[in-house]
C-alpha cells in the first residue's frame, strides 16, 4: 500500500502519514484506530516485535504500552495484555487513565467488548446511553454502537477492556 492509498483510507494528508512514519508526528487513538482498520491489523500489532510472538507468558513491565497525551494534557495509556498476532480472534488491555481523560469522540466497529472498572470512576457513553461505573462495575455491548469514555474524577482511573475481534 502507498502512502497516499493509505491516507485517503484514514483521511488525511500523504504528509501526515510521512511524518507519523518518520516520528515528528503522534497520531490520536483515534488516528491510530484508523490506521489499523485500514491496515487490516489491530494497534496491538503495530506496536509489537515479532520477538513478541514466541512466548506464552507476557510478563509486567515487558508488554507493549501505548501511551497518548490528550488535549489539555491529560493521559491515556493502553498496556497490551496479549500477543497481537495475525488471526488473533481476541484482545485484552489495561486502559489507565489519569484524572480527567476521555476518549477522543466516539467510534463504532464490528465486534464486541466487555470491561471490568478495576479502579476509579468512568463515565461510558454506549449509543445514546450515558452510564457512571465504579471500581467492580462490568459492561458489554456490540461495538457497533458507537462509544468512548472519560475518566469523571481527578483521580487515575484503570479498565480491564476485552474485545473481539482485535481493534486496538
Amino acid at each position: 500500500m502507498t502512502m497516499a492509498e493509505l491516507a485517503g483510507g484514514v483521511q488525511c494528508s500523504e504528509s501526515f502519514i510521512s511524518k507519523i512514519e518518520a516520528g515528528k508526528a503522534s497520531p490520536s487513538l483515534n488516528m491510530l484506530h484508523r490506521l489499523a482498520q485500514v491496515l487490516e491489523t489491530n494497534m496491538g500489532a503495530l506496536f509489537s516485535t515479532q520477538d513478541d510472538l514466541n512466548d506464552v507468558v507476557f510478563r509486567k513491565g515487558q508488554r507493549p504500552t501505548i501511551d497518548h497525551t490528550l488535549r489539555k494534557g491529560r493521559q491515556i495509556s493502553l498496556e497490551c495484555l496479549l500477543r497481537p498476532e495475525k488471526g488473533q480472534l481476541l484482545q485484552a488491555n489495561l486502559h489507565h487513565l489519569e484524572g480527567g481523560a476521555a476518549s477522543e469522540g466516539l467510534i463504532a466497529h464490528a465486534g464486541e467488548e466487555f470491561g471490568y472498572v478495576l479502579d476509579g470512576r468512568i463515565e461510558l457513553q454506549v449509543g445514546e446511553a450515558t452510564y457512571e461505573l465504579s471500581a467492580g462495575d462490568t459492561f458489554h455491548f456490540k461495538s457497533e454502537q458507537p462509544h468512548g469514555y472519560r475518566n469523571i474524577s481527578d483521580a487515575p482511573a484503570q479498565i480491564l477492556w476485552i474485545n473481539t475481534p482485535p481493534t486496538y
